[in-house]
């Protein structure tokens, strides 16, 4: 990659990649006479509406990590603070770089202005910009058939090596990290997990060992996915282990495990990492998902119906439905959630509430430690019913309580006003009678809020209002178009397997239960 006419030297620009393994920008920056690591923490991420201070938080953790791995093997790792092409253009009157390296991303809006301004900077300057691919997720694709075999044939290609070192820009002083507080950000709501390559192979070591056993029945309760998902998702989300890594490994313990219900498990698992790339190469091909519906038969639908005591009430966790509200503080607090309890906090929202999309995805985006934009906004119009080709998915949280918290242990934890409600009331507590609520020491209205919309009533205004819409002869050719460029393919979702390969077919096949992260 080098050229032989003059001394070449790489500035390799990390992103949502901060990992020394799996790591293509670092194997060829090893080729290079010299070489320089950069992460920038951008104005525009900060202030993003997406943004919260634990994301900062756990990326200045990972970035701790990373620097020190690097600097034991020659490379210097800056971390400057500013928009692209300023920090860029000082670095290159600095140092001369003459590439800059870096991954492929898929991200919220902002990203894809930045780099369109980072490709211009690139030109004008003659710096020859490289992106390398780090995920199934396809640029400029044309259509959905053959996706399936691009995604194999890319996560079971050979890593690259991770080099023995570098040679390093002279003897670059480390700045110190910033804290959240020279950035201006508030301390976190949550306290993120520890973050870096280590911690994500040994999350991931874990799992595929010994954690996965169950996974299939485990993921769908809050009470075991806590301990039965991945939880790989953070750590995904940031690149601190590879879409990749986790799919040789997945599916080496396959290979490699006596265990048949083990290998089931994790076979299921190993069916989501492919979702994972199948809904950011939504976001990938149109990128306007992330802020107007896919459906545009759906415009209008609920932009005039937001009622900021509704959504104030769900953001707080005090709907006065206790599987509902035990999900959002037990979300706010910790900064992650099982699939099966993300979908029904988006669904009482989208549904129960008559809330759009948008305003409740980018409340969730700042509590998801795990965000990522194109998983995230494919699945919040998925949930809310604005895809126009999904089945409606309206989840009571009545139920959802009573199936996957029948002791009530979820929802005493995180709602201690409720402790002491007798367990046959603890899903609707609204229906004590008078003399219950005092000897439980929860008055509904005093102690814990009374439902803020009647369920059943809310349910069925939500449905007759969609149902409606889509048996509109005048939206089937829209459907049909959003069909074909953003439907699955069986051949996009085959199973986990090394016995055969499956024929490629364009019939679509329904997605799985939503699933708003790859580790589920």
């Amino acid at each position: 990659m080098p050229s032989s006419s003059h001394a070449a030297r790489a500035l390799v620009w990390f992103k949502r990649d901060l990992r020394l393994g799996d790591h293509a920008p670092l194997a060829q920056a090893a080729g290079f006479e010299a070489c320089l690591g950069l992460f920038i923490i951008e104005p525009a991420w900060l202030s993003s509406p997406e943004c919260a201070s634990a994301h900062v938080a756990f990326v200045l953790d990972g970035l701790a990590r990373l620097r020190a791995q690097l600097h034991t093997r020659g490379l210097p790792l800056r971390v400057e603070l500013g928009e692209a092409t300023d920090v860029l253009q000082r670095l290159h009157t600095e140092t001369g770089f003459t590439h800059l390296l870096s991954h492929e991303e898929t991200g919220p809006g902002w990203t894809y202005a930045r780099d369109l301004a980072v490709a211009a900077w690139c030109r004008g300057q003659g710096v020859r910009w490289v992106e390398t691919r780090q995920t199934g997720v396809v640029r400029r694709l044309r259509d959905r058939r053959g996706w399936a075999a691009r995604w194999d044939q890319r996560m079971n290609a050979p890593q690259p090596p991770t080099p023995a070192g570098w040679a390093g820009v002279g003897q670059q002083p480390l700045n110190d990290l910033p804290s959240l507080a020279d950035l201006g950000l508030p301390p976190p709501a949550c306290t993120p997990p520890p973050a870096g390559e280590i911690a994500a192979h040994a999350m991931l070591h874990s799992f595929v060992q010994q954690r996965a056993m169950g996974y299939r029945r485990a993921l769908s309760s809050p009470l075991t996915a806590e301990d039965g998902c991945s939880r790989l998702s953070a750590h995904l989300a940031w690149g601190m282990v590879s879409l990749r890594q986790v799919h040789q490994a997945t599916e080496a313990r396959i290979a490699q495990t006596p265990d048949r219900d083990l290998a089931h498990d994790l076979r299921g698992f190993a069916g989501r990492l492919r979702w994972h790339c199948h809904f950011m190469q939504k976001l990938e091909d149109e990128p306007a998902i992330e802020f107007q519906n896919f459906a545009r038969h759906c415009d209008g639908l609920r932009e005039d119906s937001s009622d900021a005591a509704l959504l104030q009430a769900w953001q707080r966790g005090e709907t006065g439905y206790p599987m509902v509200d035990a999900c959002m503080r037990s979300l706010m607090s910790t900064g992650w959630l099982n699939f099966r309890m993300r979908a029904l906090l988006v669904s009482f929202a989208a549904y129960h509430l008559w809330q759009h999309w948008r305003p409740t995805g980018l409340f969730l985006a700042r509590q998801f430690l795990d965000f990522e934009a194109g998983i995230h906004w494919s699945q919040m119009q998925m949930q809310s019913g604005t895809t126009g080709i999904n089945t409606l998915r309206i989840y009571s949280p009545t139920k959802q309580a009573r199936d996957h918290d029948p002791q009530g242990l979820f929802i005493r934890r995180w709602l201690p006003e409720l402790a002491q409600v007798p367990l046959e009331h603890l899903a609707q507590p609204w229906l004590m009678d008078a003399a219950t609520q005092r000897a439980s020491g929860c008055v509904i209205g005093r102690d814990y809020p009374a439902p803020v919309v009647d369920e059943r009533a809310a349910a069925q205004s939500a449905k007759e209002r969609l149902y409606a819409l889509r048996r509109d002869p005048s939206v089937r050719q829209e459907t049909d178009n959003i069909q074909q460029r953003h439907g699955s393919r069986r051949s996009g979702l085959q199973s986990s397997t090394r016995s055969g390969t499956r024929r490629s077919s364009a019939k679509p096949v329904p997605p799985p239960q939503l699933s708003l992260f790859p580790d589920a």
